[in-house]
């Protein structure tokens, strides 16, 4: 199994609708790959972990590269792992900015944003680092 990290700017700040629509394009194609992973947005900064399948999770990184609503996407780690990070979520979501986001299935309250479960993957670390940089308090 094969996982991908990485970053990237929204070329515009994106609306509640705009990140709806992503998040259910996301978790569709997720779910037909059998690719799960963790999606964060702050302020127009997008940080993401794909696992699955090596050719399903490289599939889905390329439509990645291809999506015009973000840029400067930069990889930061990728590699095997032996288990899923996020194994029951076809696209954990987090944004702060976002209050009606909140009775979407998958988004997550701070409790259930749950890092520490296999803190010593580099998954797992860069998420924490990047909801402690941003200062992401998710409630519901």
């Amino acid at each position: 199994m094969e996982y991908i990290v990485y970053v990237s700017t929204a070329k515009r700040l994106l609306t509640e609708d705009e990140l709806l629509d992503l998040l259910t394009t996301a978790r569709t194609k997720n779910k037909k790959y059998s690719v799960t992973g963790m999606l964060l947005y702050c302020q127009g900064t997008f940080m993401q972990v794909l696992e699955g399948k090596k050719s399903s999770v490289e599939l889905i990184y390329k439509a990645i590269e291809l999506d015009t609503r973000h840029k400067n996407i930069i990889k930061l780690a990728s590699g095997i792992i032996e288990k899923r990070n996020f194994p029951d979520w076809s696209m954990g979501f987090a944004s702060v900015n976002s209050e009606t986001l909140q009775e979407i299935e998958g988004f997550l309250s701070s409790p259930d944003l749950n890092l520490t479960r296999n803190s010593e993957h580099i998954t797992v670390n860069m998420l924490k680092t990047f909801v402690d940089y941003n200062k992401l308090y998710i409630s519901f």
